[in-house]
Parts: C-alpha cells; structure tokens; sequence
C-alpha cells in the first residue's frame, strides 16, 4: 500500500519497484513459485509509474477501509497473510468470469487468463490515442516490442487520422 498514491478523488498511481513473476518452484533458485526480479529492460533497482482509474482508486480505498489495512500490508493477502497463491487467484478469476460473463463469453478466449486484462487495457490506451511512447512507459515495454504485439489491435480512428491531415496540401495552389 505504500506504494499507491489513491487520493480522495480522481487519477491514483501505483508505483512498481519489481516483478514477481510466477514461474514454478523447479525453476527458481530459492525452489518458491516466485522469481523476485528487477523490471525489465530497466537499471537495477529502477521503478516505474502505472496510473489507477478514479474507479479503482475509490474501490482500493474501501478494501482498505473495510479491512483496516496499514501502508505496509498487502491488498489481497495469501493463507497466513504472505503472497496470493496464483492457483488460488486463477480459481477467483474463473468464478468470477462465469458469473459475469454469458455462456458463450466464458467459453471464448477472452479474458481466461488475468493477464489477458492487461492486454485489454494496453489495446485500449491505444485505441483513445495516447501516445505509444506513454502507453510502452506505463505498461513497461519498449515502444518497438507494444507496436509489434498491438500495432493490429488499434482500431476505429481512421476518421480522425484522415481529419487530422485533411488541411496538408501536398499540391500547390490545390482546392
């Protein structure tokens, strides 16, 4: 928590020191689920800085109020208050996909994995037009590795594109 900015109102920001990727107990050197690491493709001990939607600033602020949590607590503590198994994340995740979701929603690729939001939200700054080099700063990727995984994903601004350049003449004396 002390590392969330979740003001009364508006824009918060989560500030993300390192990954914690999980990645099986045969394939770390401490033989845990997770691989403490720094972020990558940054210098050790390099942070980056994520915005929180005003929606989920004030949902973040209630957990925390209702659970009296302290600035050194985690959000969404595991059995006996240490990390989230992913197992158990994953079991929440398809609860909550299936009751949210019609049948043949759930049973669609999209969303079955927790990690497919970040792809969703990603495609979304893309598609409001903000800048790739903002989007790559936020999502922590380099400009060249999101345009080459979303440069198809970014859709429904034509319109704009083409209003945008309406006034460049590129024939002298043209009407």
């Amino acid at each position: 928590m002390s590392d969330a900015t979740l003001p009364e109102t508006g824009w918060g920001e989560f500030i993300v020191h390192d990954a914690r990727p999980e990645v099986g107990s045969q394939w770390t050197d401490t033989g845990k689920p997770h691989d403490d690491r720094d972020l990558k493709g940054r210098a050790e001990g390099d942070t980056r800085t994520v915005p929180i939607h005003p929606d989920l600033v004030a949902f973040l602020r209630v957990i925390i109020d209702r659970y009296k949590l302290k600035p050194t607590d985690l959000l969404f503590p595991g059995e006996n208050g240490g990390m989230l198994a992913g197992s158990v994340f994953r079991r929440v995740w398809m609860k909550a996909r299936k009751a949210v979701l019609k049948p043949h929603e759930f049973q669609s690729p999209a969303g079955k994995r927790v990690y497919d939001c970040r792809h969703t939200c990603l495609t979304a700054w893309l598609n409001k037009g903000i800048p790739p080099a903002q989007v790559a700063e936020w999502a922590g990727n380099s400009v060249p590795v999101l345009l080459a995984i979303y440069a198809r994903c970014i859709a429904g601004q034509l319109a704009n594109y083409l209003k945008q350049i309406e006034e460049i003449r590129y024939v002298p004396g043209a009407v």
